[in-house]
């Protein structure tokens, strides 16, 4: 039974909610709904277990682990549109819905189900950086700030009005994994703070505006390559943005060499852009303006070490022609 709404229009009692995530970025907002004392979670949808590595065994995703290690009911419907689906979740009676990180359109005979709709925790300044990878291309595009919205789920894919948001300031030095960390702790505490207002009926959302909206798009391993056509100083946001999926790499014909961090630095006039020259002990990638230091480095089935460490086993790597897409290099 769904609890009867106070005089003020909070319910009474903790509110039947479902959860829906995949991802470690949802991980602390699940666990600021089970510590939540307004919520009481009856089921936690996610992503069926997946085959890893070369031997295919079944790898859970992060939020089936942690919602196991809560003992909360656990749901992985290969369909979400499914009619069995559907049913065992309007079965359920959730009055409230919240997702994060969850990787699939939730379908309209879902979203129908909870009486006080879904809570989309959106790891973005919403319509900034819609889709699959808003953490990366927040750091792709040089953004001055970073930030999560609340948004009340439709049909479409990140189009739902906003309820609340919150931003901050960025370095310009931080990599996914660590901007994901604080965008997942500042939705944790978005959520838990709005909740309340938004279960009263107080918090009316507003429309996103469409003129601004753009539009992310699911990473490719190829998106990770360096080529010296492209500016130093984006090449350098790409490493800290591709970790740890794609990952970035260069690639001449002695082979592939994976690149975990960079910096920029000044042109040398010797520089012939999309070779690799030498950069004091290291290495560098000379570009279409500066060069990309290459300070970490993973040779392929070997281990993360320096660019110095990786010259003194490589030399001949000096002066190698990286080759950019579709195999072009490029020429002074």
């Amino acid at each position: 039974m769904i609890p009867a709404p106070t005089g003020d229009g909070r319910p009474d009692g903790p509110v039947r909610t479902i959860f829906f995530g995949s991802g470690a970025f949802a991980v602390p907002i699940l666990d600021a709904l089970v510590g939540d004392p307004a919520t009481t979670i009856v089921a936690v949808v996610t992503a069926p277990d997946r085959p890893a590595g070369r031997r295919g065994t079944l790898s859970r995703v992060p939020i089936a682990a942690r919602a196991t290690a809560h003992g909360l009911p656990l749901l992985q419907p290969a369909r979400l549109r499914d009619a069995a689906a559907v049913e065992a979740l309007r079965t359920l009676a959730p009055s409230l819905g919240v997702l994060a990180d969850y990787g699939r359109l939730v379908p309209p005979a879902v979203l129908s189900i909870p009486p006080k709709g879904f809570l989309n925790v959106h790891p973005s300044l919403l319509p900034r950086h819609r889709g699959a990878a808003p953490i990366p291309a927040t750091i792709l595009a040089d953004d001055p700030r970073a930030g999560v919205t609340l948004m009340a789920m439709d049909a479409g894919l990140d189009t739902g009005p906003i309820v609340a948001a919150a931003a901050w300031p960025l370095t310009g030095v931080e990599t996914t994994p660590e901007l994901e960390a604080r965008a997942a702790t500042e939705g944790a505490a978005l959520l838990v703070a709005s909740l309340p207002d938004w279960l009263a009926g107080r918090l009316v959302p507003r429309p996103q505006d469409e003129a601004a909206a753009t539009l992310t798009r699911p990473l490719r391993r190829e998106d990770g390559r360096l080529d010296g056509a492209t500016p130093a100083r984006e090449l350098e946001r790409r490493v800290r943005a591709y970790l740890p999926w794609p990952g970035t790499f260069v690639e001449t014909g002695q082979g592939r060499v994976a690149v975990h961090r960079a910096e920029a630095a000044p042109t040398e006039p010797s520089d012939r852009p999309g070779t690799l020259v030498a950069d004091g002990a290291g290495v560098a990638l000379a570009t279409a303006d500066d060069r990309l230091r290459l300070l970490d480095v993973q040779p392929a089935g070997g281990s993360v070490m320096s660019s110095e460490a990786w010259l003194r086993g490589h030399p001949s790597a000096v002066g190698a022609i990286v080759i950019g897409r579709d195999g072009a290099v490029v020429e002074r």
